[in-house]
């Protein structure tokens, strides 16, 4: 099964945070995400290029709906021409498997996208 297609689970501020190794196999699965480190956590994020600031509140608005059916919700920074998706559990302080899960349901909304350029 594609990370894509697990479930989210609910996750409580004392849900166990992802492991090294869980991680360094699943970011094979979202190879254009990158990780940042910002204070003392972990985040995953990616930017994605748009034709036009119209595109990009669509997409903008496409992650938001697939954020509230698992009530789990990215940082959304949208610009003209460009999105940045940023993904972590805030309350665990770092990275859950749903940050994964819903990092790949974000590349499925991409590859759907009306007006995304494609990077060089």
């Amino acid at each position: 099964m594609s990370l894509a297609q697990d479930r989210c689970e609910a996750c409580r501020a004392d849900a166990p945070k992802i492991s090294e190794a869980e991680l360094a196999e699943l970011m094979q699965q979202i190879p254009n995400w990158n990780i940042e480190v910002r204070g003392d956590h972990m985040e995953l994020e990616r930017v994605f290029a748009f034709k036009n600031f119209r595109y990009a509140l669509a997409f903008t608005n496409a992650v938001g709906a697939i954020a509230e059916e698992v009530n789990h919700h990215p940082a959304l920074l949208t610009e003209w021409g460009k999105v940045t998706v940023t993904w972590w559990s805030h309350e665990l302080r770092g990275l859950h498997r749903n940050d994964l899960i819903m990092a790949a349901r974000t590349d499925q909304l991409a590859a759907q996208a009306e007006g995304l350029k494609q990077p060089k």
